[in-house]
């Protein structure tokens, strides 16, 4: 599959090394129905395949590529091991293409997220608050942890000469807002929404958001939070919703078996439920006491198989060789009442990717040497990344010393671990491009 044709798109993609180059039918951006520009997938036939003559003259014609069972081309989706493989198999066939459908999620891949590295250095990400970017001006490179000497240069569109604050990346999309108006931009193709106009009075505190779907489902939403309320748009439609939040301050969200989790700046667990009408409920958790020791480094929320996991980095000093840091991983067992958080010391053959902004995605990986990675480890990227070292690799229970922590937290973090630290543009982080989730639909 390696060694087949695909296409190169333009627009605002420069390519370097071997590229992450788009497949041949991946969607360009569409004429909207309401006020808002979107890219919507190409929903190919369920029998329609062309295969390139280099492979008919070895088989009996394209028709050998259409009517392979399903069950064979789900044994060979779970034989890639990177993005590289998965962009290669969607350029075979249409009917490869869709077969991808019937996969729950980006998380059933067997290979790791992206690493989006933006092109800024920002050192003090909470000064000058007030201060937007220029949207047209964001730039980043996307890297495949399985393909690290290729990469793509992206931005945002060069007309959007509008001043925007980074507020998360949800479902591929990296997610602005200056108060009133907000956009949506792909993280692979540059690609963007518009949402309506947010018209309240409370709009200018929004300090998250998030999708709780792709883009392209009919149940899309995008939510915002601020400190009072959460703001809900129905993609599509041409108002917003208001809902009172009374939750002291929603550091990140997650989907777990069908459902929405939401983590507090104090460690509570909530329920969040959009139909058939808005709540917000309190999951009773009762904590361990492995979970209080140590200064405490803001937690992440992990979905990892049909297990959520917290990924807690517990800070230590010692007299003598100063600031040390061990990542502990517990999980929620729901079969108790309470639930209650219990210790993992060990991840088996999984691998975990987190950010230090908790508004971005988290991600897990099964079987991480297939692509050169390592099991039992977590990768976390640096928040101002150079090119060399972008990310860092420390496996659960190992003590990280205080020049390994310097050179993947800010100063800032180290000092104040508990404070709410939310960038004003994307920095480093993980991602799976919106393409993963809408193909087939």
């Amino acid at each position: 599959m390696a060694g087949r044709r695909r296409r190169r798109r333009g627009g605002h993609l420069r390519q370097e090394g071997s590229p992450l180059a788009p497949p041949p039918e991946h969607p360009s951006p569409m004429e909207p129905t309401t006020r808002r520009e979107v890219a919507i997938p190409h929903r190919p036939a369920k029998k329609t395949c062309h295969a390139s003559s280099s492979t008919s003259s070895s088989m009996s014609g394209p028709d050998v590529w259409v009517d392979l069972l399903d069950s064979l081309l789900l044994q060979i989706i779970a034989l890639l091991s990177s993005f590289h493989d998965l962009l290669a198999f969607i350029s075979t066939c249409r009917s490869w293409r869709a077969a991808l459908s019937s996969l729950p999620s980006a998380f059933s891949f067997n290979f790791p997220p992206l690493h989006l590295q933006s092109d800024h250095y920002v050192p003090h990400p909470r000064r000058n608050y007030v201060k937007h970017n220029l949207l047209s001006n964001i730039k980043w490179r996307l890297i495949d942890p399985a393909k690290q000497t290729s990469s793509l240069r992206c931005s945002a569109p060069q007309n959007l000469r509008v001043r925007m604050r980074y507020l998360g990346c949800s479902y591929g999309y990296l997610i602005f807002s200056n108060l009133e108006q907000c956009f949506l931009v792909d993280v692979y193709n540059g690609a963007t929404v518009k949402p309506p106009k947010l018209k309240s009075t409370g709009s200018h505190d929004i300090y998250y958001g998030f999708l709780v779907a792709p883009i392209n489902s009919s149940n899309s939403r995008l939510l915002f939070c601020s400190k009072s309320s959460m703001f809900q748009w129905q993609v599509g439609s041409n108002s917003w919703s208001e809902h009172p939040l009374d939750v002291e301050g929603i550091l990140q969200i997650v989907f777990f078996k069908g459902e929405m989790f939401a983590m507090d700046l104090l460690w509570r667990l909530h329920r969040i439920h959009l139909a058939p009408q808005f709540s917000v409920q309190e999951v009773a958790v009762m904590w361990g006491e492995d979970m209080v020791v140590g200064l405490s480094y803001k937690p992440w929320l992990v979905v990892c198989g049909d297990m959520l996991l917290l990924v807690d980095f517990i800070l230590s000093v010692d007299p003598i060789s100063g600031f040390s840091g061990t990542f502990k991983v517990f999980c929620l067992d729901f079969s108790v009442e309470p639930a209650k958080w219990v210790k993992v010391d060990n991840l088996g053959d999984s691998a975990l990717f987190v950010s230090t902004d908790r508004r971005n995605p988290t991600f897990s990986c099964k079987s991480p040497e297939r692509w050169g990675g390592k099991s039992n480890t977590i990768y976390i990227s640096k928040p101002f990344a150079d090119c060399n070292e972008p990310w860092s690799a420390v496996e659960l229970g190992q003590v990280v010393s205080i020049t390994e922590l310097c050179a993947t937290y800010s100063s800032e973090a180290i000092l104040a671990p508990r404070s709410s630290v939310n960038y004003q543009q994307p920095q480093s982080l993980w991602v799976f491009p919106s393409l993963v989730y809408g193909i087939g639909q």
